[in-house]
């Protein structure tokens, strides 16, 4: 509550500040999304693996400009994903923009309030269905259970853009933590899962560079975020505290007709209660993709994609993770490999109807994470389709 109070007052005081509005000083888009699901033989989109129309996005951004130096910006939204996070509106981000420096060569800005995640390739468009390059992101790096963690903070987010003879530099600091709903404590942990689960704080830091034509960029980021865990009544969970440390490099390369895009990522998870038998202590994820993009026509995207994950780089196969479960869990939840095949086409102005089909090995990055539904998922193998149409203004 205290948070929203926050980001509340900082909208208003935002509305006070010294300056003249000037035509174009406000801008606001929108847009919509429906489409159709099914994920056969799991419970990634609902419990019964039938197909599903949530699959629904409907949003409102804007943007005000108070003088030169200070601008608002917010974003709510209505979104309905099934199983992969709860449902119901939200504000994406709502913060204060000050442009601390702009000369010839540095241009830096501090962003105060719920800002966006700029840090992975993905992270700050994520939340607008048109600008995300598939249905489904890749979940080695975009799990869906972590979205509104992954999307933004509440605090402060430091962005310089640098020009010099080599190129441009993208720098960027971030601290700040988000609140987390019930609906989040259980989609992460389990049904059975009574208590609270909070984000303690979350910092981030990463460079991107792009070489002077060439096409290209290369960047790398550095993420460390803390959970605790305080048990309710008649919990199966107790007490904890988890600190995640993330490391993730990203190439891409854009050419007339194509771009391929590729993220790395290693995450080591340190466990402080949480568990009886301290079955997910110290663990060391990592996972890639490799995304590549054809543009067919003006007006027609192909595309393909290959992403992996495992849990445990000690326990590729997962027979650990079995073993340690008492064989209550199979081991094909401790990997994920997915192959993506996905086409959209926009058809009209500010409309796209695009389509995917997912190919998956293994049940890694399901929610809930800590104690998996084995009876919706009991085989290795499964699928993913999914149909959307796309408007915005």
């Amino acid at each position: 509550m205290m948070q929203k109070n926050v980001l509340l007052l900082l909208f208003l005081i935002s509305l006070t500040l010294p300056g003249v509005a000037r035509a174009g000083d406000l801008v606001w888009h929108g847009f919509g999304a429906q489409g159709v699901i099914q994920s056969s033989d799991s419970n990634y989109i609902n419990d019964d693996g039938e197909v599903s129309y949530r699959l629904t996005e409907v949003g409102l951004n804007t943007s005000y400009r108070i003088n030169q130096k200070l601008r608002v910006s917010a974003q709510g939204i209505y979104i309905n994903g099934g199983n992969r996070f709860d449902e119901g509106v939200r504000i994406d981000y709502l913060f204060l923009d000050y442009q601390v420096l702009n000369s010839q060569r540095w241009n830096i800005n501090a962003h105060f309030g719920r800002y966006k995640n700029y840090h992975w390739l993905y992270s700050a468009t994520r939340d607008v269905p048109h600008t995300m390059p598939s249905i489904v992101l890749p979940q080695s790096s975009y799990f869906d259970a972590f979205r509104n963690a992954s999307l933004g903070s509440d605090g402060i987010s430091l962005i310089a853009q640098h020009h010099n003879s080599l190129g441009e530099w993208d720098i960027r600091w971030s601290y700040g933590n988000t609140q987390i709903k019930q609906e989040q404590t259980e989609n992460l942990m389990s049904g059975l899962a009574t208590g609270k689960l909070k984000h303690d704080f979350d910092t981030q830091f990463s460079v991107l560079f792009s070489p002077l034509g060439t096409g290209l960029s290369i960047g790398g980021s550095m993420l460390r975020t803390d959970f605790s865990y305080n048990a309710g009544d008649n919990d199966i969970f107790a007490d904890g505290e988890v600190a995640l440390e993330r490391f993730m490099l990203s190439l891409s390369y854009s050419a007339e007709y194509w771009d391929i895009n590729a993220e790395a990522m290693r995450e080591k998870s340190d466990f402080q209660g949480f568990f009886s038998n301290q079955r997910d202590a110290d663990a060391v994820a990592e996972g890639v993709y490799v995304q590549g993009r054809l543009f067919v026509h003006p007006d027609v995207t192909l595309l393909a994609r290959f992403d992996t994950f495992d849990a445990d780089n000690r326990d590729r196969n997962g027979t650990r993770y079995h073993q340690a479960s008492g064989g209550a869990i199979p081991a094909y939840f401790a990997f994920r490999d997915q192959l993506t095949l996905g086409a959209s086409w926009d058809f009209a102005n500010n409309w796209r109807v695009r389509g995917e089909f997912h190919k998956v090995k293994g049940r890694a990055r399901l929610a809930p994470v800590f104690i998996p539904n084995t009876v919706a998922n009991d085989s290795k193998y499964w699928d993913i389709w999914a149909l959307q149409i796309i408007y915005w203004f």
